[in-house]
Parts: structure tokens; C-alpha cells; sequence
């Protein structure tokens, strides 16, 4: 029997006191020693700076800071705008510090030290806030959040009725955020963080305050548990431990085995409590339609077909004391709509108004209440003095009614938009099974886990036609795996032994056993929902439109209701209309206060509100269908505006897998002599022409075919073996190539610059094949032993099948296409000769990509950036819009604003014609919500009724509005049916 005494209980452990949200925070400095820093008295803060846009940047902040007196070191990340500086507490200070980057002509903000005493690692959290209707109830609450103690960073999105927020943990908890939502009429609740030590479990057998006695019990004997809450209305139990002492796994594990199985626990997931949250809520929002249309058809059988019915027309007419029956009717209908349906109304109208601002509610609630105020008065007017004036309590229940019929439709619509995020959390299985091995690496035993416990290292068995758990690599079986719902790619991928699987992809065939290596927010399904999830709270900058329409809407639209009020009074006091206008028994104040409801209740500041965001929703969602991952609606709007579209050469225009198509011998060395020399200068090496040398050689000693580009966790170290020579002194020039010494003599490998730089002749003999090999889209790599030219390797990196047809319908879409490498000039020219792309920039160093995207900015135009590897990150971070292809490496999907999952350069067409559907769409929002308001509260004001007669009841002026906001959310959904154009019809893509 539940016990309902136990409804929310704090269960604190004994041992726990004030708890933070540790995150792990990853060092500039990676060679300090902190050993170092207590035996020299030297302290290390880490900055946030703000206002770098350059390699120039970064170092003119890094000299800033080493220059200052007492500062032992310093380091500045331009892309994580981070600065980590050791210095002398007794020499300097921290303030100095940020004064000296200020000084520099940036802004500085001192980072609280992870674990600290007094502060704490930044949190960011996510809340559900309910009762939002329009932009205008979004700036209120990001406003109240803003303003509380220790909160950074607050984003409100009023399409997902989320809230995004950046807190410190050590000043405010996620109650006291939830309890200042809830103080400003809203409902809160929370939902997650990017911690790492909080669980929130569902528990089953806890049926009494016993039972929950027994789990604080339990709760407060374990190790490492700081702080739990008892939910039993909900049966949830949240927990924040010490992920150094315990873990999630060994919290459910040892509740389940302490209470002898009784307790069944498993962990809740975030996005599914939402969804229940969103079904809640539109569950809700049908059941008052259904409750208010129920009543509403008796009024609606009394005033239209009773009157037709003697019988029942009699029966109304009735005098029931001082009113007659159909008015007594009425009246109990009314109020029952009013105040029990509607008070949903008032109390947010009341929530709006005491945190000064207005909302679409306080206009529903002025207007019901007028008509029914208007309504009751005239009732008693009519009994006092036998003057019966008409009134109007259908005018309530019918504006009510269709107001949440709106409301019920666009819970719906708003539920279609998110559905890409539903889609991506379903991939993940809800449970795994794990292999218990002992240590000599025997299996014990195979059980079955919650899939959101799996710990990296844990091994998993995988069997056919189930999903995998998580991210890993295969250490037992083989099979091949569905990928597309990651990837976008339709064909499955063979997998094997030390090959890496993603969590939520598919095993088609053989039983596979995996090692997890990224779990929970780390594997790559939960970083493309992060990533979705991120875009759809963001704001595009067309949004601040809203806003401030949304401020000023609803006085604004009073100051005309109570206009319209003024103007047709004062006309019929004066005589300006005839007394036929007016309804039967009424008078000119009952006209022009008709006129004045129907302007209050058909202003609609919704549709504004919605315009913008539920159009951003829905391309995030196509997108991520389509393998495009959008960071956010100011990505979109730059997007579909890009003027240029910068290529990088290597891995992006081309395959990105090197081979040697060519080795020539200069000298009377032996061909097999002369390519085991250069493997061995090259076995160091990682860069990707280095491989390819390494596999050619092997492969002309050996015959074998392996590849280290295979998709294997192969590299170069498996070539390295007897057959190389010992290499002393290796060093990589970036930009020319390597150099190192094999028996003593100097060996160098690498382009012209290389050879010239150490003083070694190019005969004409190699100056021609090098030129032959260059024009013909290879590159030359020339090898020097002993101070002699020996020999030349040609390489190519074949073009990627559809990029000249990708490049020809950039020109179509009237986007200028321009490739930047840093091979030469002869190569980059045949290479962009074969795509069709006419601007080349040859021979630039990786940190020079930057600087050629913002040559193209110089005139305001908008620059695209693609490219996939680290050396492409500086470029990505500059231009206005960054594409990383081919899921590219962490660091330039973190300076990108676009991910395309797959490797296809048509991915880059669909992201810009994405953006200009999706801002094509967002414009007619636009025009659909300004056009309505524009038109609509002319017309319900009365402007056509002297001339044409017509006149919009407050009731139909309801319906109006509540259909306004449907239609700008279905104009949004119809993106829904996007579909990316194919290699087949991109020729045919012309400008607008």
C-alpha cells in the first residue's frame, strides 16, 4: 500500500554535506607538474578570453601575459578562447593578470579552479518549462534566470519549452533554479546536466515509508554517495555520488543485491522523460478542448436551434426568478468554462503580469472577462429594471474553446518538430550484454545491464539483428554492420577484429563481441543529439525581431482595443452611425465594446514567436536525417546567404588516400635500396603521404596488400620491422617534409623548399619529371641521401567521384567555389582544372587557411569553409560558416557550424540549400503572422463595416487567432518533406 507521507523525501547519507557538480577540465599546460608548483610556490588559473579571431590574436595575448613580472608560463588556445597561466602568487595577483589581457584590447574572465575550495566547475543544465505561449514569456524567464546569483548563461527555447543553463553548483542548485521558474508561474522541472556524478534511477518495490526507510538505509551505508531524493509519486530516485569512489553500475548493483533483489532500479532516461512531458501536456490540452466543447454545444443548441423548437424555445423562455432558464443555463455553462477550463488563463495572464510583462493569455483573459463581466451585468441590469440588454456568454465559451483547440493543435505540430531527436534516441538499445570475464580473461557469466550503465572497458556481446550498445571495437567475431542511421551510408561496412563499431548502428550477420571504449554523452549518437539539441535552442538573429514585437504587443494591442472602444462610442453618441447598426435592445456601448473584444482576443502574438524557431527545428531534424548536423539557427541564416565556398584540398576535393604512382631513380642506387631508404625516413612520419610511401615499399619488397588506411586500427608502427634501416635525429618539417640520418649520413625527404634550404642542386633531368608529375594533378616528393639528390616518389590522391559535379552546381546556385592547399602551385592548378574551380591559393601553411578565408571577407561577403582535418580548424573557426566533412577530427567538428557525417561532397550542397528553403520558409512565417495581424485587427476593429457591412463576432475573432499560430507551425512542418537534391538534378539547380 503506498504511503503517501513519503511523497518527497530528502534523503541525505550521513557523511554528506554541500556537494558540486565536478567536470573534468582538460589543461593547456599538459607538462606542468603540480609537484613543481607546491615545492615553487606557483599557482595556475585558467582565462576565458574573449574577442580572438586569429593565430594573431592568440599570440599577441600569449606575449601580453608572459610579459607580465611573476608569470612563469602561459598558453592561449584561439579555439577554446582559453588562456592557462602559471605564475607566483607573491609577485602577481590575478587581477593583474586579467588586466594584462584586457590591456591587450580583449576581454578576461577568471575561470573558478575545478575542485577548488569556493568554487566549482561551471554546470550546464537542462530544465522543462512549462506554460510558455510567446516570445514574450521567453523573455521573461530568460530574464529571472539571468538575474539569479551564480548563473552564467540562460537560453530559453519556446518550440522544445526548454531551458538551457550554465550554473555554478557551488552558489546555486538546480532546485533553486526549478523553485525560481516555479515562482514566476511557470512549471519546472529538471531534466539533465553534463555531470558526471548525478543519476536519476526509476525504482520499483518501494511500496510503503518502510520500504523507503529500508533505501535510505541502504543509501547512506554506501561509500561515495553524497546527497539522494525519494520521489515515491513518481517512484524516482536522485542520486549525486563521487564518481572516483562509486559508479552508477555499482550504485544499482548494490541496491538490487542489498535488498535481495526487492529493489529493481534502472536508470532514467532524460529524452524519454520529456517525451512523457510533451505527451502530458498535449494530453492535457485535449482533454480541456474535449470538456470545453462539451459544454460549449448546449450554448450553441440554446441560441441557434432552440429558437426553431417552440417546445424547447418555451421551456428557455421560462421565468426561473429573477432570470429566465435559458439565462440561468447559460450562466452555469459559462462559468464553469470560464473559471474551471480557463483558469489556465488567469493564472498565466497573473504569472505575466507580475514579472511585467504580457503574454497572449493576458489578451485571452481580457477579452472572456469582458464579455462575461459585460454578460453578468447586463443579467442584473435586466432584473433591477426589466431592460433586457443582449448578451453575450456564447462570445466566452466559444473563444475559450477554439483557444484551446489552437493550443491542443499546436502541441501536436510542435511534437512533429521534434521528432528527429526522438528518432536518434530510439537507436540506442535499452539493454546490452555484458561479459563477466576473471582475470585470466575466462568468461564467468553473460547478463544483461541497462545499456546507460555500460563503463568504458566493459565487453559486450552483440548478436545478430540487435543494435550495438555502445561505441567500441571489435575484440572477438566478425560481421557487418548497418551504419546509415549514423553515417547516411546505405551500404553495409564489414567489420572484424580491432575494427570500431558506433553505438545505435545495427549488427546484421555474425555474433560479435565489442569493447566499449566511449559511453553515455561520449559515444557519437549522444553528441549528434547534443548537437541537434544545441541548434534547436539557439536563436537565429531574425529572432530578436520577434522579441521585441513580442514586448510591445500586447500594450499595444490594448491601447487599440481600448481606441476602438473610444471612437465607436463617441461616433454613435454624436450621431455618426444610424441606430440600425446596433443590435436588438442594445446600445452604442454594446456595439463598440463588441468591436473592442474582438480586437483584444484575434491579436495573436504566437505565430510571431513561433516563426523562427519551429522552422529551425524542423531543418535540424532534415538535417540530421540527411547525415547534415546543424549547430544552430545563426548557421542557417549565414548559410543560406554563403557567397564562397572554400575547399581544402587533401581529404576534402580528394579521397584523402595517398598512393605512389611513380619512383624514379636518379643515381646507380638500387630501386629496392633506394625505396627502403626512403620507408625508413618515413616510418616516423604520420602524415598521410608518409604511408603511402611506407605501404609502396613494403608491398615491392613483400607483394603483400594489407593497407594501413583499411579501416583497421593499423598504423605505421606494424611496418616497422627488420627490413628498415635504424634511423637517428628524425625530425618532421611542417610544410617541407622530414629529415634524419641512417648510417650516419643525412637523409632528406620532402619538396623543393627542403632541398633548396639545405643547399642540394635540382638537375634539370628531375625539374622535368617533377613538372610532368605536377601537371599531371601528383606530387613530387624528392629524397636526398648524403647531400645528393637520389631519386623522386610521385604521389596521387585521386579526385572524389563527385566532386567536379558538386562544383559545377555551386555555380549554378550562384556560389563561387575557390580551393586552398599547401601542395605547389603546378599540382593545385591541374587538381582545380579537373573540379572546374578557377580561384586556386597554392602553397599555404595550415595557419595561412585562415587568412585567405578573411581575404574573401574583407567586401562583407559570406565564406563558407569545408575541410576535415586539425589543420583546417583555424580556417573552420574564421569563416563564417564551417563545414567538417567526413565527421572530421574533434577539433573541427568543435570549430565548425556544420558536421556532414558522410564523406560526400553533396552533403555541402544540401547544407546551403537547406539554409535557403528553411530561411525561404522562416520569411513566410513571417509574412503569414505580420500579414494576419496586419489585416486582422483592422477588419475585427470594425474599419470594413461601414462600407461592406462586415463584422467579425469576438467568438470568430477567437477562432481566428488560435488558427493563426496552427498555420505558421504547419508552414514550418511542410520542411518535413525536404529532400536533398541528388548528383542527378544538382546541374539543374538555378539562382532565385
Amino acid at each position: 500500500m503506498m504511503a503517501p507521507s513519503t511523497g518527497d523525501l530528502q534523503l541525505t547519507s550521513a557523511g554528506a554535506g554541500e556537494y558540486s557538480d565536478e567536470l573534468e577540465d582538460v589543461r593547456l599546460l599538459d607538462s606542468y607538474d603540480k609537484n613543481d608548483v607546491a615545492e615553487n610556490d606557483t599557482k595556475r588559473i585558467q582565462v576565458r578570453i574573449t574577442g580572438m579571431t586569429c593565430a594573431a590574436c592568440s599570440n599577441s595575448v600569449e606575449a601580453a601575459l608572459k610579459s607580465v613580472n611573476g608569470v612563469t608560463d602561459a598558453s592561449v588556445a584561439l579555439l577554446q578562447n582559453k588562456a592557462d597561466v602559471a605564475f607566483k602568487p607573491s609577485l602577481v595577483k590575478d587581477e593583474d593578470i586579467k588586466n594584462a589581457i584586457e590591456d591587450a584590447g580583449f576581454e578576461a574572465e577568471i575561470l573558478p579552479e575545478s575542485g577548488a575550495a569556493g568554487g566549482a566547475a561551471a554546470v550546464v543544465g537542462q530544465f522543462t518549462i512549462g506554460g510558455m505561449t510567446c516570445a514574450a514569456c521567453v523573455n521573461s524567464v530568460e530574464g529571472i534566470l539571468r538575474g539569479l546569483k551564480g548563473v552564467k548563461r540562460a537560453v530559453v527555447a519556446l518550440a522544445t519549452s526548454l531551458g538551457e543553463v550554465e550554473y555554478d553548483p557551488s552558489v546555486i542548485s538546480k532546485d533553486d533554479i526549478v523553485a525560481a521558474i516555479e515562482d514566476a508561474g511557470f512549471e519546472g522541472s529538471f531534466v539533465q546536466s553534463n555531470g558526471q556524478d548525478q543519476v536519476v534511477l526509476g525504482v520499483g518495490g518501494v511500496y510503503s515509508l518502510g520500504d523507503a526507510q529500508v533505501l535510505e538505509g541502504m543509501l547512506s551505508g554506501m561509500k561515495g554517495v553524497r546527497q539522494f531524493r525519494f520521489d515515491s509519486m513518481l517512484n524516482e530516485l536522485d542520486v549525486v555520488f563521487d564518481p572516483q569512489v562509486i559508479s552508477s553500475r555499482s550504485l544499482v548493483d548494490g541496491i538490487h543485491l542489498g535488498s535481495n533483489g526487492k529493489f529493481e532500479l534502472h536508470v532514467r532516461n532524460p529524452y524519454a522523460r520529456m517525451a512523457s512531458k510533451d505527451g502530458s501536456e498535449t494530453s492535457t490540452m485535449f482533454r480541456l478542448f474535449i470538456s470545453s466543447l462539451f459544454l460549449s454545444i448546449p450554448l450553441f443548441f440554446m441560441g441557434v436551434i432552440c429558437p426553431h423548437i417552440p417546445l424547447m424555445y418555451s421551456l428557455l423562455l421560462w421565468k426561473c426568478g429573477p432570470f429566465f432558464m435559458g439565462d440561468w443555463l447559460k450562466w452555469a455553462l459559462v462559468s464553469v468554462i470560464q473559471f474551471v477550463i480557463g483558469k489556465r488563463f488567469y493564472i498565466a495572464a497573473g504569472r505575466a503580469l507580475r514579472n511585467g510583462s504580457t503574454n497572449m493569455d493576458v489578451l485571452v483573459a481580457l477579452g472572456t472577462t469582458a464579455s462575461y463581466i459585460y454578460s453578468v451585468c447586463a443579467l442584473l441590469y435586466g432584473a433591477f429594471t426589466g431592460f433586457w440588454s443582449p448578451i453575450y456568454f456564447e462570445t466566452s465559451a466559444m473563444l475559450i474553446t477554439f483557444v484551446l483547440l489552437g493550443k491542443y493543435l499546436e502541441c501536436l505540430a510542435k511534437g512533429k518538430t521534434s521528432d528527429a531527436i526522438k528518432k536518434l534516441v530510439e537507436l540506442t538499445p535499452a539493454t546490452a550484454l555484458l561479459i563477466v570475464k576473471d582475470k585470466g580473461g575466462r568468461t564467468i557469466e553473460e547478463r544483461e545491464i541497462d545499456s546507460l550503465l555500460i563503463q568504458p572497458g566493459d565487453t559486450l556481446k552483440v548478436l545478430p539483428g540487435t543494435k550495438i550498445p555502445s561505441d567500441g571495437i571489435v575484440t572477438w567475431g566478425s560481421s557487418y554492420i548497418n551504419e546509415s542511421m549514423v553515417t547516411g551510408e546505405s551500404i553495409p561496412v564489414s567489420k572484424d577484429v580491432n575494427a570500431s563499431v558506433i553505438g545505435g548502428t545495427i549488427n546484421l550477420h555474425g555474433v560479435l563481441h565489442i569493447q566499449a571504449t566511449k559511453v553515455g554523452s561520449d559515444t557519437v549518437l549522444s553528441q549528434i543529439i547534443s548537437l541537434v539539441e544545441t541548434a534547436q535552442m539557439s536563436k537565429a538573429p531574425i529572432q530578436k525581431f520577434a522579441d521585441y514585437v513580442a514586448s510591445i504587443f500586447v500594450p499595444t494591442v490594448v491601447a487599440l482595443a481600448l481606441l476602438t472602444l473610444l471612437c465607436w462610442y463617441i461616433a454613435g453618441a454624436l450621431g455618426a452611425y444610424p441606430d440600425e447598426w446596433l443590435p436588438e435592445n442594445g446600445n452604442h456601448f454594446v456595439f463598440a465594446l463588441m468591436f473592442s473584444i474582438s480586437v483584444v482576443v484575434i491579436a495573436c502574438p504566437c505565430a510571431l514567436g513561433l516563426a523562427t524557431p519551429t522552422a529551425v527545428m524542423v531543418a535540424t531534424g532534415v538535417g540530421a536525417n540527411n547525415g547534415v548536423l546543424i549547430k544552430g539557427g545563426d548557421s542557417l541564416e549565414r548559410a543560406q546567404m554563403v557567397k564562397y565556398v572554400i575547399f581544402d584540398k587533401t581529404g576534402t576535393l580528394t579521397q584523402g588516400k595517398a598512393t605512389v604512382t611513380a619512383a624514379k631513380v636518379f643515381t646507380g642506387m638500387d630501386r629496392g635500396d633506394f625505396l627502403t631508404l626512403v620507408a625508413s625516413a618515413e616510418a616516423s612520419s604520420e602524415h598521410p603521404l608518409a604511408k603511402a610511401i611506407l605501404q609502396y615499399a613494403r608491398h615491392f619488397h613483400f607483394f603483400d596488400e594489407s593497407s594501413p588506411t583499411s579501416g583497421r586500427k593499423n598504423d605505421a608502427k606494424e611496418f616497422k620491422s627488420g627490413w628498415l634501416y635504424d634511423v637517428s635525429d628524425f625530425s618532421a618539417l611542417p610544410g617541407r617534409g622530414v629529415q634524419c640520418f641512417i648510417d650516419g649520413k643525412p637523409i632528406l625527404v620532402g619538396n623543393r623548399k627542403l632541398l633548396e634550404e639545405n643547399g642540394i642542386n635540382i638537375s634539370t633531368e628531375v625539374e622535368n619529371f617533377i613538372v610532368e608529375l605536377e601537371e599531371s594533378a601528383k606530387t613530387g616528393i624528392l629524397v636526398a641521401y648524403d647531400d645528393v639528390l637520389t631519386g623522386v616518389i610521385g604521389i596521387a590522391d585521386p579526385l572524389k567521384r563527385e566532386a567536379a559535379v558538386v562544383i559545377e552546381g555551386l555555380w549554378k546556385m550562384g556560389v563561387i567555389p575557390v580551393m586552398v592547399t599547401g601542395d605547389n602551385w603546378r599540382t593545385a592548378r591541374a587538381v582545380a582544372k579537373e573540379v572546374g574551380i578557377q580561384d586556386v591559393r597554392a602553397e599555404v601553411m595550415p595557419a595561412g587557411k585562415a587568412d585567405v578565408v578573411r581575404s574573401f571577407q574583407k567586401d562583407g561577403s559570406v565564406v563558407a569553409m569545408v575541410g576535415d582535418g586539425i589543420n583546417d580548424s583555424p580556417a573552420l573557426a574564421a569563416a563564417d560558416v564551417g563545414m567538417a566533412i567526413g565527421a572530421g577530427t574533434d577539433v573541427a567538428i568543435e570549430a565548425a557550424n556544420y558536421v556532414l557525417m558522410r564523406d560526400n561532397l553533396e552533403d555541402v550542397i544540401t547544407a546551403i540549400d537547406l539554409s535557403r528553403k528553411t530561411f525561404f520558409r522562416i520569411r513566410l512565417n513571417y509574412v503569414f503572422a505580420m500579414a494576419y495581424n496586419v489585416v486582422a485587427i483592422p477588419v475585427a476593429a470594425g474599419v470594413l463595416f461601414p462600407l461592406l457591412g462586415i463584422k467579425l463576432p469576438p467568438w470568430v475573432a477567437g477562432a481566428c487567432m488560435a488558427l493563426s499560430s496552427v498555420s505558421v507551425v504547419c508552414s514550418s512542418l511542410l520542411l518535413r518533406r525536404y529532400r536533398k537534391p541528388k548528383l542527378t538534378t544538382i546541374l539543374e539547380i538555378v539562382v532565385n
